[in-house]
């Protein structure tokens, strides 16, 4: 299998990740040129369909969020645009863990726009609508799009995290154009009501500073890391540590309060985990908390996301003691930093 059009993936680390650059001849007269690049996980758009119309959770949706925007970010400084984000080219990276963009075959130096039709349905900028609708007509933009493409893109994205809804019809409407801002309240407002307790507001704020009509309004990217959405300590979700693959394995539903308490029966249990463990991949390290936070979950961790995410396969139901193990993955930062989430099942 090889790629027609490059897919570049840039991290956060402001690098893109390329393992190679190679050359199939399917006939003698016509070179493919490929490029190898690292193998990503699940995409945004596969978790919206996960979240069964109920939107991500907030710890979800910051991450994505400033991901994208420090991606985006280090894109516009270079000078260059995206020009077709949407949630299936944002994809997760378990070994970096960190969501990555992908597909840049729309891309464009900005100033000198070669595309002529950029940004997919549903998630394209009213100036590019514009240029494209001109495009088809066989006329001539008399401005070109620019960076402020991807902020509008990234503000549907979010917005659809957060709904759990598509709003390709609603950005369409004669009602989103008359008054989206409106339109973003309602959503948010009923919200709201199914979890009132979510600090949802700077969220809201920050969608509808890249969904203003006039693209020089729109935040840039930069800024937009600095709204006070960031700030918010979220925690994940058990239904994200079950989405997002990482280094690390937690279990749950294996030690109860005879083990802990009893430091024989404890040491036993542990290098029994440990064994069971390591027959995915080598351990780099194992901790099972005796108090809270984490009290009884054991945490694994394993060199690569790939040995984590066979274990997590295989260990999620099976018996231990009479209960089912439950495996999820834990953010490699966090159990670094020895954060651990007390999450309820």
């Amino acid at each position: 299998m090889f790629l027609t059009r490059p897919k570049v993936c840039v991290d956060l680390n402001r690098r893109v990740t390329l393992y190679g650059v190679f050359t199939i001849h399917f006939s003698p007269n016509v070179p493919s040129r490929c490029l190898l690049l690292e193998l990503l996980d699940v995409s945004v758009s596969e978790l919206l369909l996960y979240s069964s119309h109920q939107g991500c959770s907030m710890w979800m949706i910051q991450h994505c969020a400033r991901d994208v925007l420090e991606a985006l970010a280090f894109l516009h400084h270079e000078g260059y645009v995206h020009a077709d984000l949407k949630p299936r080219n944002i994809l997760w990276s378990a070994e970096n863990e960190c969501f990555k963009l992908i597909d840049f075959g729309l891309s464009f130096k900005e100033g000198n726009q070669d595309v002529k039709y950029i940004q997919t349905d549903g998630y394209r900028a009213p100036e590019a609508e514009l240029q494209n609708c001109l495009a088809q007509a066989g006329l001539q933009s008399d401005t070109e799009c620019t960076s402020a493409v991807d902020l509008w893109s990234l503000g549907i994205i979010l917005l659809e995290m957060f709904s759990g809804m598509k709003l390709k019809h609603t950005v369409r409407s004669q009602e989103w154009k008359a008054n989206s801002s409106a339109i973003i309240d309602h959503i948010f407002a009923s919200k709201a009501v199914v979890n009132a307790a979510i600090p949802a507001y700077h969220l809201r704020d920050l969608i509808k500073s890249m969904l203003h009509d006039d693209p020089s309004r729109r935040i840039p990217a930069e800024m937009a890391l600095c709204s006070p959405f960031f700030s918010i300590p979220f925690a994940p979700h058990i239904e994200d540590l079950v989405m997002l693959p990482t280094p690390v394995l937690r279990l749950l539903n294996v030690l109860d309060d005879d083990y802990l308490e009893n430091e024989e029966e404890y040491e036993d249990v542990v290098e029994d985990v440990k064994e069971e463990c390591q027959k995915y991949g080598p351990v780099v390290s194992l901790l099972v908390p005796k108090e809270n936070p984490g009290r009884g979950q054991v945490f694994v961790e394993y060199a690569n996301a790939g040995d984590s995410k066979a274990a997590q396969k295989l260990l999620t139901g099976r018996m231990f003691d009479g209960k089912f193990v439950v495996a999820t993955f834990y953010p490699l930062s966090a159990y670094k930093r020895g954060y651990l989430y007390q999450t309820l099942l």
